[in-house]
């Protein structure tokens, strides 16, 4: 059973940073790249940020490219979010998740875990 377990939200002003943590377990974790999502009201899952199970290859979403930074540690099975120069729009419920390259591109593979809250404030 995997276990996805999301910590590290909190409420700041504009411009200011966060780092979030999702520590894995239930799974081999170095066999999958991992993503961060966020759900913000009257959306889907937003997939903002991905990285490769091990080579360290990195993407991003236009609206954090050059402001997030996605990284593992596969030794601790936990993978990171660095979230600087906030803004009111990053603003939503944050969930890491495995994911799988398919034709229609990233998916989730696993069940969503409880999320942490990122709020920010103009």
């Amino acid at each position: 059973q995997v276990q996805l377990v999301e910590s590290g939200g909190d409420s700041v002003q504009a411009g200011e940073s966060l780092r979030l943590s999702c520590t894995v377990s239930g799974v081999i974790f170095d066999n999958y790249p991992m993503g961060w999502y966020r759900l913000t009201p009257g959306k889907q899952h937003e997939l903002v940020a991905t990285v490769a199970a091990t080579s360290g290859v990195t993407n991003y979403a236009d609206p954090v490219q050059g402001r997030f930074s996605i990284s593992r540690d596969n030794a601790k099975n936990i993978v990171y979010l660095q979230m600087n120069s906030l803004k009111p729009e990053d603003t939503g419920v944050y969930y890491c998740n495995k994911i799988l390259l398919t034709s229609a591109g990233w998916s989730p593979l696993d069940d969503w875990g409880q999320g942490t809250q990122v709020t920010v404030s103009s």
